[in-house]
């Protein structure tokens, strides 16, 4: 998978790869509509603008939102221009049939991967590897999804910081939903970071301006 910054007007060099989102033809070449990320993936290069909604990729971490149920999987909200689809066989729960409800209902919150997308763009999600669960209690921030890398910092450092200096559980999800879980004035503490690590994201020495303000705060 091949990923790069573009720009509004640039040529895309599909190298065999099938048009796809945000990218359209003239006088037999390729353009970029927007200012976003080539992203190659299932054969098709799509461009994912730098903001707003969440473009899904196989393997990526996600947090959802259970919003509907169907007889054998649940429907789920995860931010992204389509619903995700986690199907009971795909979940560590053996007994088939227990009625879905009793084991996620609506409303529920859950860590979980991208297993799989369609050429029809049906995304189906797993809860199928180390870490992947229902997240109980706790509380969800939204950021831009293309901020997350930031926030997670090179190696971890930036998320693992944060973690450190406040002593609150964080799960980070590529799709830009966060969720929280430590007291109520340290949540917020994080929440205020996130926010400004995502208007600051484009600026360096951020990691060290980040560790000086919850320094500061640190007794508050």
């Amino acid at each position: 998978m091949e990923r790069k910054i573009v720009l509004p007007g640039e040529e895309i060099n599909l190298e065999g790869m099938k048009q796809g989102n945000g990218i359209y033809h003239e006088n037999g070449k390729y353009y970029s509509y927007q200012m976003g990320v080539l992203q190659t993936y299932n054969n098709y290069a799509n461009i994912i603008p730098l903001s707003g909604k969440y473009y899904p990729v196989r393997n990526d971490r996600i947090i959802g939102k259970v919003i509907d149920i169907a007889p054998s999987f649940w429907i789920m909200d995860i931010r992204g221009p389509y619903p995700g689809f986690l199907h009971i066989n795909d979940t560590p729960w053996k007994n088939l049939d227990q009625d879905l409800n009793k084991i996620l209902g609506i409303g529920d919150t859950v860590f979980l991967k991208v297993n799989e997308i369609t050429e029809s763009r049906q995304i189906w999600l797993s809860l199928k590897d180390a870490g992947l669960r229902k997240l109980e209690g706790g509380h969800i921030v939204m950021v831009q999804p293309t901020k997350v890398s930031r926030i997670i910092g090179k190696a971890g450092s930036m998320v693992n910081t944060i973690k450190e200096m406040t002593g609150v559980k964080i799960q980070l999800g590529q799709n830009g939903v966060v969720w929280l879980d430590g007291s109520a004035d340290k949540v917020m503490a994080v929440k205020k970071i996130l926010k400004y690590i995502e208007k600051e994201a484009h600026t360096s020495g951020l990691t060290d301006r980040v560790k000086k303000i919850l320094e500061e705060n640190k007794g508050d």
